[in-house]
């Protein structure tokens, strides 16, 4: 099993971005990671059979960090109560 890199900001997110040549950066607000992938991953884990969604906030890595950061503050003032779990 191959595990993606691991990052802790937007920044180092779009350094792996980079070096592994991904479209997209992430931050998963479930397992607190950053990170780079392609449009066609999905995040979750499977829980008794059952595959749950995580949630993450993905955008692509042509944004610098402070574009990142800025719009992850946006998205979040518009949509209050997203990162509560249920």
């Amino acid at each position: 099993m191959v595990r993606a890199m691991t990052a802790t900001s937007w920044k180092e997110a779009r350094e792996i971005a980079k070096q592994e040549g991904q479209d997209l950066v992430y931050h998963n607000y479930d397992t607190g990671e950053y990170g780079a992938c392609s449009r066609s991953h999905s995040f979750g884990c499977f829980v008794k059979g059952e595959f749950i969604e995580q949630r993450c906030i993905c955008m692509p890595a042509t944004h610098t960090p402070e574009e990142l950061e800025e719009k992850e503050k946006k998205f979040l003032r518009e949509n209050p109560g997203w990162t509560e779990t249920s």
